[in-house]
């Protein structure tokens, strides 16, 4: 009997929370989260893994309750520490162009992906100044699932993990392939406008 009241208790708290979206509408995300990259490439890289803070604001412009386009604007540092005695560290303002498709019963959770353009603002190893030699831009292949959390009928909270493969050199010459790989869990909350 508790089992059965449970169960649809948690159905009607689901269905309450159902935040229901349709054609033009559009929430503003702004998000802070912990991120990790490195690099990778053809050769094999003996490298560590670099830690960092991401932060910035996406956009998601609905088609319907299923689908909506996800952009905006993110502050990232990408790098690795090439060796325990050098790191590199890149800051990009990156833009992702992503298709976002919600599903589940109430359409809380999300599966996006889709190119992502990267600016490098500032490139420093072992906090000299290397941009000189790094592309100053990046293309990258982005993904991402997540979930919202309803607070009300126009605000929820977003927990979610994006990741990020490089598609283009890191370097501007470099005997061997070396891109960027990155990884972040974020926290943000989600406006509907």
């Amino acid at each position: 009997m508790k089992k059965h009241f449970l169960v649809m208790v948690l159905f009607v708290v689901g269905f309450i929370n159902a935040q229901h979206r349709s054609k033009n509408d559009v929430e503003l995300t702004p998000l802070i989260g912990f991120a990790t990259s490195n690099y990778y490439g053809e050769e094999r890289l003996n490298n560590s893994s670099l830690s960092s803070v991401n932060f910035g604001a996406d956009f998601d412009f609905f088609f319907n309750d299923r689908w909506s386009l996800r952009s905006g604007l993110l502050f990232q540092t990408m790098g690795s520490e090439v060796t325990p005695y050098y790191t590199e560290k890149l800051n990009y303002v990156t833009i992702p162009v992503n298709a976002n498709w919600h599903f589940g019963s109430t359409r809380k959770w999300n599966l996006n992906f889709g190119p992502n353009f990267g600016f490098l603002n500032s490139a420093k190893g072992n906090g000299s100044d290397i941009k000189n030699r790094a592309n100053s831009t990046q293309l990258g292949l982005a993904y991402g699932i997540g979930c919202k959390i309803e607070v009300n009928e126009k605000i929820s909270v977003l927990i979610d993990y994006q990741g990020m493969t490089g598609l283009s050199e890191v370097p501007k010459k470099s005997y061997y392939t070396i891109k960027n790989m990155y990884g972040a869990f974020n926290v943000g909350g989600v406006f509907k406008l």
